[in-house]
């Protein structure tokens, strides 16, 4: 992200915004903050010369206009006296970089777990665009007795189900939170059922894959049906509009979902997928680099695999999918709630009439156009190598490829490492040798996952990503943050985080990333906080 000195110009208008004096050094304004107002003025000086009164204190600031960011100077201590007016133009103080820090750290998770089972650590964090933010998540292991995992192994008294899940929601929060406090349950229900069948087959007493694969689908089907249509019938019930508010604002408003469900007994990893948050698997090789492996597809209508589905579901509407688009409204083809492209237009009709409704697409002809259903892979986990998983939201893959993700990961194990290379308790293992590359990952000539390219690296005029990665958080999700949003440059990283909502949202995305570690550890049966990757204040429950 490019920043562009503020005009001189266009500031003396700044200046009255402000409601202080103005002054420049070449192309870069200074905005007086704490002058009378009505006082605006304008001096021109040297490029190299600093109009000041005194020795007074300089902040940072940003000047948004119609769309751009400038970047200018405020002189003095005092608040601005106003930061709007009705042409659109805000002055903003930006964030310090010791404040971007803060900001970046304020919900990260860490935790350490030691319970013999394959997974020795998870990270996570959040940082919010939309206002309140519109993604939501989940951590969850469940303990699992022998006689319902159908593991068949006698020395062994239980397994975990660990299930980790992201929900970039749009629209609003509510769909969001309603996958947070659901899905697994509504997943894990399904499971049970699969894997207690499978014990009435002695012969071979273990779910086959296509059978876990399909529970996983019912449950998340199951969950967006009630959503979708069992909110209808009980507003229809309740007849009032207080009912059709709570019921019916998780269908009004959508979500993706991307949910990692690992068994520790067969090491085997599933990510469900619906929409367009992601899942990549680092692995390392022989020669010490890390390959990004992707678990999933960005299902929106961009993908032609998915556009090709939605004509065939749809035979006869040119416009099924329209720029990358269903109906050339919603990005991603599949998502839960978003129940006006899934009710039949009748029911949209009478709820709009009743209660309140969005109307159907104008080309709405043979519902539903969007599904929940998701598509699941299945992965055969290395402890012993330590593999890792990123789970993130779609506003971190607008920023970061999934090379670069792997890598900085990568980066993050080494310097990690390389620290506590002589502490007798730390988690990381001898494969997690130094390297001197500067990110430790294989490099592929194209992507043919299918997955979108990370297209705010264009919007901010990103040519070179060399050297532009830095090292500075505990928590390995926070520096995946930091990363994406400029990581060396701090002016860029400082700006981003400054920017509030909704201006904020023209430059990047609500963002929520969980990263998970495999390994071997010698289990204690704990789930401890990682206290120096975690924010502080009230300490978060373990997810058991």
């Amino acid at each position: 992200m490019h920043l562009r000195s503020y005009s001189t110009a266009a500031l003396v208008a700044a200046a009255a915004l402000a409601g202080g004096s103005i002054y420049y050094r070449g192309q870069t304004a200074v905005l007086r903050a704490d002058a009378p107002r009505g006082t605006a003025s304008f001096s021109g000086v040297a490029s190299d010369t600093v109009v000041t009164e005194g020795a007074e204190k300089t902040r940072r600031a940003l000047v948004v206009e119609q769309g751009q960011v400038y970047q200018s100077t405020i002189v003095g201590d005092g608040p601005l006296a106003k930061q709007a007016e009705d042409s659109g133009r805000s002055v903003l103080e930006m964030l310090t970089p010791e404040q971007a820090t803060s900001k970046l750290r304020k919900s990260e998770e860490s935790w350490i777990v030691q319970r013999g089972k394959g997974v020795v650590r998870y990270d996570l964090v959040q940082i919010p665009s939309n206002s309140p933010i519109e993604d939501d998540h989940i951590e969850k292991i469940i303990q699992v007795p022998d006689t319902v995992a159908a593991t068949g192994d006698e020395t062994s008294t239980n397994s975990d189900w660990m299930f980790w899940g992201v929900f970039d929601g749009h629209s609003g929060w509510t769909t969001s939170a309603k996958l947070r406090q659901l899905l697994v349950s509504f997943v894990a229900r399904e499971l049970n059922t699969t894997y207690t069948s499978a014990l009435s087959n002695s012969s071979f007493p273990y779910p086959s894959s296509e059978s876990v694969d399909l529970a996983i689908k019912k449950g998340f089907l199951r969950l967006d049906n009630e959503i979708v249509y069992e909110a209808v019938n009980k507003v229809d019930k309740a007849k009032t509009k207080n009912a059709a508010a709570e019921l019916l604002a998780p269908a009004l408003s959508g979500s993706c979902a991307l949910l990692s469900f690992y068994d520790s007994q067969s090491k085997t990893l599933r990510v469900a997928c619906t929409g367009d948050s992601r899942a990549i698997l680092g692995r390392k090789g022989a020669n010490g680099k890390w390959t990004a492996i992707p678990l999933s597809i960005d299902q929106t209508g961009a993908n032609e695999d998915e556009a090709t589905r939605l004509r065939k579901e749809h035979p006869g509407e040119q416009y099924v999918v329209a720029n990358g688009r269903v109906l050339g409204g919603l990005e991603p083809t599949r998502a839960f709630g978003d129940a006006v492209y899934k009710w039949t237009q009748e029911t949209a009709d009478r709820l709009k009439r009743s209660y309140f409704a969005r109307s159907p697409n104008k080309l709405f002809k043979t519902p539903p156009y969007v599904t929940a259903e998701p598509v699941v892979t299945t992965t055969q986990i290395q402890p012993e190598k330590g593999d890792f998983l990123i789970m993130a939201t779609d506003g971190l893959w607008e920023m970061l490829t999934n090379e670069e993700a792997v890598g900085l990961v990568g980066k993050w194990l080494e310097v990690e490492a390389s620290e506590k290379s002589g502490s007798k308790d730390s988690w990381l293992k001898s494969w997690f040798a130094q390297s001197k590359a500067e990110l430790p990952v294989e490099k592929v000539q194209s992507d043919s996952s299918g997955n979108r390219d990370a297209v705010r690296q264009r919007q901010w005029g990103i040519t070179d990503a060399h050297g532009r990665f830095v090292v500075e958080d505990k928590n390995v999700a926070t520096h995946l943050v930091r990363n994406a949003l400029g990581g060396k440059d701090q002016d860029q990283l400082c700006a981003l985080l400054t920017l509030p909502s909704p201006i904020s949202r023209r430059y990047r995305d609500d963002l929520t990333v969980q990263v998970i570690f495999f390994g071997d550890e010698t289990p204690s049966g704990n789930v401890t906080l990682n206290a120096e990757a975690t924010a502080p204040g009230e300490v978060p429950k373990p997810k058991l």
